[in-house]
């Protein structure tokens, strides 16, 4: 069941089940500092109706309050959605004031794409942003709120220890309310964005955001750019999605973390390379019978072009041997 756009201005939504030349985008120079203008995010306007702020390329600390990642918001003739809200509620407040920037609708929807909190402590930001000074309806793919839940003491604790007085965690974890177990589409008005729910790959519950009318693709971190891939999921399944994820008929991906946007589906190959490499070394020292730690100390670095090797390599090799051990 579909329902108008005025419905949905009155606090209904609209989700409809559904069935279900090469670049190289590393070459791009990435960004050190997330930048904000004042009280308000920077974005720039990547497609007609398209807004992106991109996060600085680097992990939280004091002065970038958990501006890592990148975020985005599509205006359609009704109203406002937010394709997640930064590492903070300082950070999800300048994403909101951006957006006054540009608009003076209500957000109707928020979608986080996955539960990390670069990419969901900015949702308590917009309580009240909805219509008529209501919430705006959470989207998120049906597995996100057991584990944000599960994990939210933890993600408290480590964005304090990362980021100190600025980091602390939101008093209140919001969670979806719009569970998204396969796809849905949400009518903006005259815009309609496509969500689609991932098998295990970043996580256990990545979803992905297509506008129709511009072919931009909000990817999350199931896209990669410049910041080394994170595996937090199933390095095998990731590589599973990836042909699934190059036949989405977008034009530009917006990359959880990276540029603000790159040619699509270019940006999937050097991330495929990378997981394919460690997914490859790992299978190997497994059947040479080399114990993990070695496997971790002995693992080949990254080809060069992707920052953030120290923070996560090792780990996602780690995380791998874990998984394939066990094929």
């Amino acid at each position: 069941m579909r329902l108008a756009p005025a419905a949905f201005a009155l606090g209904l939504l609209a989700v409809t089940v559904l069935a279900q030349a090469h670049q190289e985008v590393l070459a791009q120079p990435p960004r050190a500092v997330g930048e904000a203008a004042g009280d308000a995010l920077t974005t720039v306007e990547i497609a007609p109706g398209v807004y992106v702020h991109e996060g600085a390329e680097a992990l939280a600390a004091p002065d970038n309050r958990g501006d890592i990642a990148n975020l985005g918001f599509v205006v359609g003739a009704e109203g406002v959605a937010v394709i997640d809200t930064g590492g903070s509620v300082a950070i999800g407040r300048a994403l909101l004031a951006a957006i006054r920037e540009v608009t003076a609708l209500p957000v109707l929807a928020v979608i986080n794409t996955h539960m990390h909190p670069d990419h969901t402590f900015g949702n308590a930001a917009f309580r009240g942003a909805g219509p008529q000074g209501a919430d705006p309806a959470f989207f998120a793919h049906a597995k996100l709120g057991r584990a944000l839940a599960v994990r939210a003491g933890h993600y408290r604790a480590s964005t304090s220890l990362a980021m100190g007085d600025a980091g602390a965690g939101p008093e209140e974890i919001v969670l979806p309310d719009r569970d998204v177990a396969e796809g849905g589409e949400i009518d903006l008005g005259g815009r309609v964005l496509r969500l689609t729910a991932w098998p295990t790959a970043h996580t256990d519950n990545d979803l992905t955001v297509l506008d129709l009318a511009t072919g931009t693709l909000f990817a999350g971190d199931l896209v990669f750019v410049h910041h080394l891939p994170v595996v937090d999921g199933s390095i095998a399944g990731w590589l599973a999605v990836h042909p699934r994820l190059a036949e989405l008929s977008a034009t530009r991906v917006v990359p959880g973390h990276g540029p603000a946007a790159v040619p699509w589906p270019a940006a999937l190959a050097p991330q495929r390379r990378y997981l394919e490499g460690v997914a490859a070394e790992v299978r190997r020292a497994i059947a040479e019978g080399t114990p993990l730690a070695r496997a971790v100390a002995d693992a080949p670095e990254p080809a060069a072009g992707w920052v953030l090797v120290d923070a996560f390599h090792r780990r996602n090799v780690t995380a791998a041997y874990a998984e394939l051990e066990w094929e």
